[in-house]
């Protein structure tokens, strides 16, 4: 995917805006990567010279993108004002650092939205850029636009793990299907494509062994168009994942996550491709928490949530789900299947606080997204 050079005649009314714009394009690509977007506009602030936003991991970042843009214009950016949806990087890791290119380029002012949370960053940018004679300023508006953007980024940097969206699809009594099982569908077409949407931009995709002994899904991303197909993770006590599972069929990572090892069984598994890894609790099931952890270290952001009752209920009861995006059907299933069948809670003061973040008409259907009190604030 290349930069859109597809720039006005005229400045755009804001450049910070369209540099937030430009970085939605990388939602689906730059994963482990934060999504930046980057504007290159003239110093008088008239003419739009380059833009672009960050590629694919291994790829250039959105500063280099945007110089590459601007010199494919055969524009001078000497002087130039850059806007930056993320403070640019300061050190080598898959590719150099944004800032030392920005100065080559002889940019003469950056406007940031927001320092960057690595802690190989963390400013650094900013002040090589000052030490090299350039002005540096802040568009605090942009900066909580930038951070919800990467909000699984910013998880991974300072709490060391992902980001955890559960998504469910519901009726309106909070069925997520039949007491026999059956749910196909419960929400429409439209709400399920927008589902996948979602599913591309995670790291990883995460379900348990209920779902894929019961369901055999392929958890892949079917509805949208999309360079990548996240990872996928499975929460197997027993290691019971068939290798059969047509899961495998599909070319990506899968981790599953064990809490007792069978030789035979995993080796089975790893001749499909699988990685297992093991991580018992004193309870004899995976421990959670341990890992969550473990997927921060593996470089995940976003995780994806995918699963049935038991382990939903587990993971929001231990504190380690931070949004909850739920597709909302207009029907009633009556005495059914919930989403958090898991959580055995007696107290309403034991509940989970939530807060709205929006709710959404998706075709026939309302798409809520609820966060969990004090999870953004990190």
């Amino acid at each position: 995917m290349t930069t859109d050079t597809a720039a006005p005649s005229s400045a755009p009314s804001d450049p910070m805006q369209r540099a937030i714009a430009l970085a939605r394009n990388a939602l689906f690509i730059s994963n482990p990567n934060p999504r930046v977007g980057c504007v290159i506009m003239s110093a008088d602030g008239t003419t739009e010279l380059g833009s672009g936003f960050t590629q694919q991991a291994g790829g250039p970042h959105a500063e280099v993108m945007a110089l590459r843009d601007a010199a494919a214009r055969g524009s001078d950016v000497r002087g130039a004002t850059a806007y930056v949806t993320l403070e640019p990087c300061s050190h080598h890791g898959r590719t150099g650092p944004c800032c030392d290119a920005l100065i080559a380029a002889g940019i003469g002012k950056v406007v940031g939205a927001i320092t960057d949370p690595n802690p190989r960053v963390a400013g650094q940018g900013f002040d090589r850029l000052r030490a090299a004679g350039i002005e540096v300023s802040m568009d605090d508006a942009a900066g909580q636009q930038s951070r919800d953007l990467n909000i699984g980024f910013f998880s991974r940097m300072v709490r060391k793990q992902p980001w955890v969206r559960l998504k469910a699809g519901m009726s309106l009594d909070g069925a997520t299907a039949l007491r026999n099982g059956q749910s196909q569908w419960i929400t429409s077409e439209a709400a399920r494509a927008d589902g996948h949407r979602w599913r591309a931009q995670a790291c990883a995709i995460l379900t348990g062994i209920g779902t894929v002994l019961g369901d055999d899904p392929m958890l892949n991303v079917r509805h949208i168009d999309t360079p990548r197909q996240p990872r996928v993770v499975i929460v197997d006590s027993q290691l019971r994942t068939p290798p059969t599972a047509q899961l495998f069929d599909i070319p990506r990572e899968v981790l599953i996550y064990c809490a007792t090892v069978d030789a035979a069984r995993r080796s089975a598994l790893e001749a499909r491709g699988a990685k297992v890894i093991h991580l018992p609790a004193a309870n004899g099931q995976v421990d959670l928490q341990a890992m969550i952890q473990d997927l921060g270290q593996r470089e995940m952001n976003e995780l994806h949530v995918e699963a049935g009752g038991t382990l939903n209920g587990a993971l929001m009861q231990a504190g380690l789900i931070d949004e909850c995006l739920l597709y909302i059907a207009p029907r009633i299933l009556g005495d059914a299947q919930t989403a958090f069948s898991g959580m055995a809670l007696t107290q309403l003061a034991d509940t989970p606080q939530m807060a709205f973040k929006e709710v959404t008409p998706i075709g026939s259907n309302l798409r809520i997204r609820a966060v969990v009190a004090d999870h953004e604030r990190f």
